[in-house]
């Protein structure tokens, strides 16, 4: 039997329906209540094993990554130290999300408090764009040290490394607080119900019974801004170390700058294209089905903290050695 969602209207539990969600006359509710998957809500415990599976390599990839890196002393460099800042912004990505994702698919705790959905809203947000910022980062670094190798441990040191974290730190907090401070000061009386598996921004504000074109011009600038402004300058970076790749005098040089790059390029696009179609779908693609759309939300949030220490894994040879060395010798 499929279940029927919630909705909780002046302090009581009713069933709720798509076409009666203008008649609630609550303002600024306690509580959110998020359906999950609307549609796909009697496959909810199917939905969450590849989910589970995906969030758990993320986790454990990401965090074994974090400890070669860390026990390794000679993997101390500049490209090791941003893929430890995406190791930490992937786990704190997953972890934002996860929990109350599978307490849906798996306990129907549909529940989450209105300061909390703000929260969740905010770290969401902020560590995706942070993890973005760190990818232009690896860009920037991999341009210096195939363009410009003899100068790469005087430009990038520790310091600048450093102050290249804390740069994208900032830029992602500064960037993404607007956002949650818009959304609670909008009045909440249509519903208290978000078609949703975590608290989706533009989702969030799509219930306020206001005007929201402050939250959404904001939003689209903030999409268009970081995308457009972190692929120009990954664009920039990667148009450039063609350049010399083509200039290398040996076909194994070229082949192995080849490999590095093509894994941080896919790496990105990833992230990147996902993201952005699941934010012009949510405010353009009224013909898109919405399980399809929240699937999408979803997948773009859970992917790639998993891709990324896969393929850095497998195509770094200092990690996938350090990774063999670690197993054998637990082995032994």
């Amino acid at each position: 039997m499929q279940e029927t969602p919630f909705c909780l209207r002046v302090g009581h539990l009713l069933p709720y329906s798509m076409s009666d969600s203008n008649t609630t006359n609550f303002t600024n509710p306690a509580t959110f209540i998020l359906l999950g998957i609307p549609g796909l809500e009697a496959a909810h415990v199917w939905i969450s094993i590849p989910f589970c599976a995906i969030s758990a390599i993320a986790v454990l990839g990401n965090l074994i990554i974090l400890f070669i890196v860390i026990t390794e002393p000679s993997l101390h460099e500049p490209m090791y130290y941003f893929l430890c800042m995406l190791a930490v912004a992937d786990l704190l990505l997953s972890t934002s999300t996860i929990p109350k994702m599978l307490s849906i698919f798996w306990f129907n705790l549909r529940e989450i408090n209105f300061s909390a959905c703000l929260t969740q809203m905010f770290f969401i947000q902020c560590f995706t764009v942070m993890a973005s910022g760190i990818l232009v980062a690896m860009a920037f670094d991999r341009y210096v040290a195939i363009c410009d190798p003899l100068r790469h441990s005087t430009i990038l040191t520790n310091y600048v490394v450093a102050k290249i974290g804390l740069a994208v730190i900032l830029r992602s907090s500064m960037l993404v607080m607007p956002n949650p401070i818009l959304a609670s000061r909008w009045p909440y009386c249509r519903t208290n119900i978000i078609p949703h598996t975590y608290c989706e921004g533009i989702a969030v504000v799509k219930l306020a019974c206001a005007d929201i074109r402050a939250s959404n011009y904001y939003g689209l600038f903030l999409a268009f801004f970081i995308i457009g402004v972190d692929v120009l300058l990954i664009t920039v970076s990667y148009i450039q170390i063609l350049r010399a790749i083509f200039s290398l005098p040996t076909k194994d040089a070229r082949l192995k700058a080849f490999r590095t790059c093509g894994s941080h390029i896919f790496v990105f696009l990833t992230f990147a294209i996902p993201s952005f179609f699941s934010i012009l779908t949510h405010r353009f693609g009224q013909n898109v089905p919405l399980h399809f759309h929240v699937l999408m939300a979803n997948l773009y949030l859970l992917v790639p903290p998993m891709l990324n220490p896969i393929i850095y894994g497998v195509r770094t040879k200092q990690i996938r050695n350090q990774l063999f060395r670690l197993f054998t010798c637990k082995a032994t």
